[in-house]
């Protein structure tokens, strides 16, 4: 799907999924409870994180990055970065001459990712309002944090005015599968096996809760077509998803040349 207008289009809100019943009853109880949980979790974050993707996900952001084209001396935000795993990687590529900066809500994530030494600079903001100049950047990064925005079309303004002309955006999600099996899996995974193994081993409800909570905006998302939809509507050219095992989606979009 490509989209020739350089110029974005009006567009309507566009939340990532709709309210999650148990969970929040309005868009504040939403963020609230987001912020608190992460906040809570931050210290386990990476530890889950690696234990979920049963050691994989370090190789497959690493592999999105070079599908990206990201190369050594360039500029690249990543944008609800959580404890910086996807900077990290970013940080290893772009070199000495390069710059990684990391935006997330979180505090205590970002307090993780600059312990780490994953980014050279942070701040706490939201997608949607970026304390970004103009054209700053090479390549914006989101992975696995979109279903967390607000409005998927603001944070997408957003990403195309911080990128530099030709930058990239790259999206890492999970999508639920097509197959029932494979779904009915997924979910039993997600919604128990990986809730429970991450109370057991970090004996945090929060790190528990959240987890919990990160099946149920897979399930609730929008479409993939929905999220290509936005980025073109937002201006992004050449926008594509990649897709491993199913599961795993990876859009990318250009901003133009100026003409």
């Amino acid at each position: 799907m490509t989209n020739h207008t350089a110029e974005p289009k009006t567009t309507e809100p566009l939340a990532p999924h709709p309210v999650i019943p148990g969970y929040f009853e309005s868009e504040t109880e939403r963020r609230d409870l987001v912020d608190k949980l992460f906040n809570e979790s931050a210290p386990h974050y990476d530890h889950i994180n690696r234990g979920m993707s049963l050691g994989t996900g370090h190789r497959y952001r690493r592999m999105a990055l070079r599908r990206a084209r990201l190369r050594r001396g360039m500029s690249l935000l990543d944008v609800g970065c959580g404890t910086g795993v996807i900077a990290g990687h970013a940080r290893k590529i772009v070199g000495e001459t390069g710059k990684v900066v990391g935006v997330d809500p979180s505090e205590g994530m970002l307090a993780v990712a600059r312990a780490e030494g994953r980014i050279d600079s942070s701040h706490v903001a939201m997608a949607e309002s970026l304390p970004i100049d103009d054209e700053t950047f090479d390549m914006v990064t989101m992975g696995y944090a979109l279903r967390h925005v607000d409005n998927l079309h603001t944070a997408f303004k957003e990403y195309h005015r911080v990128l530099r002309p030709g930058g990239t955006v790259v999206i890492l999600e999970i999508t639920p599968p097509r197959s029932k099996l494979a779904f009915h899996f997924l979910k039993a995974y997600l919604r128990i096996v990986v809730p429970t193994l991450t109370r057991v081993t970090t004996r945090s409800q929060s790190a528990q809760e959240l987890m919990s909570y990160y099946w149920e905006t897979i399930e609730h998302c929008v479409p993939p077509m929905s999220i290509m939809e936005a980025m073109e509507a937002t201006g992004f050219e050449q926008v594509h998803r990649h897709t491993e095992l199913g599961v795993f989606s990876e859009y990318t979009g250009r901003k133009a040349f100026e003409r």
